[in-house]
């Protein structure tokens, strides 16, 4: 009823629009689909859920069109969230996360630091959305009875949305959070304008939700047993200029200066990486900075305004937080990192395109338009340089 009665509030707040609480249609191509070569080997969906046990769900509101009224709209917002066991576990997994350049905020990572844990999911949603979705994300959980503790210290990330968005609206709700929670699933992640990516720009394209991942081999040295690992990365891209952006190392950006967007690097990133190999959480702090190099292959600067923000954790150690004895853990050893400090980079790399590729042309608050990545011109600008690859399949 709670739910009913404060959708039926803001659809009676928007006059005449309707709330979409559904994703909007996918674009059919992914990078690799354009012809965009990547390094590494994905694994079968190319997206973080090939970590097994990782749910992502969006909560997707677009209403509205025209001129900027504080309170009403235009709605160019949502929520993302991401589930390291899934919605039903109650297991919490080693993390570590990093700030490349702090103007933004991850609630809860002061504990992720203290303690090594993750102990639920990690949300993303708009920078003046952060305290609502916080304080969903300890009402779902304790509405569902999990939890170690009898306090919770959510991990709630951001991105700035309101060039498109009434951001001062305040339209993310607390319903919105629960149905990015519940809707959350492995499989297939929507990407481009989805969930907390939904009103997001990136080197002046239309940004957005992207994934990708890497499938590695870790070998001990001297040609000895090794052990297969999987890699997945999910971003909200919101930054830079148009002119830094990169495209497997082609400068896509300069050679598309047309309708750039507001012409400021005041956005930001969040990035987070997921692994089933067993790291430990100063390691998995090392594999989030590594974040930091694929966001650098596309040109990024980090720059003043931008808030670059980065958490990872491994799905490995089930078990590792049980207070009710001694613990035995396997892990990584520091040496054996490299293919996995590699496919960060990699699948950082791609999955930043993947949500520009993904995403399409949005006009928000103020008939501000911002357009899609043309894909043509993607592929010509990239068989100008001598770097299209045959289309993939992912």
């Amino acid at each position: 009823m709670r739910y009913l009665l404060n959708l039926l509030l803001v659809v009676l707040l928007v006059p005449g629009v309707c709330l979409a609480q559904k994703e909007p249609r996918a674009r059919p191509n992914r990078a690799r689909d354009l012809g965009v070569p990547f390094d590494g080997t994905p694994g079968a969906l190319n997206a973080i859920t090939d970590v097994a046990g990782v749910e992502v769900g969006h909560s997707t509101l677009i209403a509205g069109d025209g001129e900027l009224k504080v309170g009403v709209g235009p709605i160019r917002t949502g929520i993302t969230a991401i589930l390291p066991r899934g919605k039903n576990s109650n297991d919490p997994v080693f993390a570590g996360w990093f700030s490349l350049n702090g103007n933004g905020e991850m609630t809860g990572t002061t504990w992720v630091e203290e303690s090594g844990f993750l102990e639920g999911p990690v949300l993303i949603t708009n920078t003046h959305s952060v305290g609502i979705v916080r304080d969903a994300a300890v009402a779902w959980r304790v509405n569902r009875g999990q939890g170690n503790q009898p306090w919770s210290l959510p991990v709630v990330a951001e991105t700035w949305d309101g060039w498109l968005n009434d951001i001062n609206g305040f339209h993310v709700k607390e319903q919105h959070a629960f149905e990015a929670l519940e809707k959350a699933a492995g499989g297939p992640v929507a990407e481009g304008n989805v969930g907390g990516g939904t009103g997001m720009i990136c080197h002046e394209f239309k940004g957005g939700i992207g994934t990708a991942s890497r499938k590695v081999e870790v070998r001990a040295p001297a040609g000895g047993g090794g052990a297969s690992y999987t890699v997945g990365v999910l971003v909200q891209c919101n930054y830079g200029l148009r002119g830094q952006l990169r495209i497997a190392g082609v400068p896509v950006g300069r050679e598309i200066p047309e309708n750039p967007a507001y012409s400021g690097d005041d956005g930001s990133i969040i990035i987070v990486v997921a692994t089933d190999a067993p790291l430990l959480p100063h390691q998995l702090k090392r594999l989030a900075r590594r974040a930091a190099l694929g966001l650098a292959r596309n040109g990024s600067i980090a720059g003043n305004g931008s808030g670059d923000i980065f958490i990872a954790f491994s799905t490995a150690n089930p078990g590792a937080a049980d207070p009710s004895k001694n613990v035995q853990l396997t892990m990584v050893p520091n040496d054996r990192m490299n293919p996995l400090f590699a496919a960060t980079v990699e699948a950082t790399e791609e999955a930043i395109i993947n949500a520009m590729v993904a995403a399409e042309t949005m006009t928000g608050a103020n008939n501000r338009k911002v357009i899609a990545l043309p894909h043509d011109r993607v592929r010509d600008v990239l068989k100008k340089y001598n770097r299209l690859a045959e289309s993939g399949a992912n």
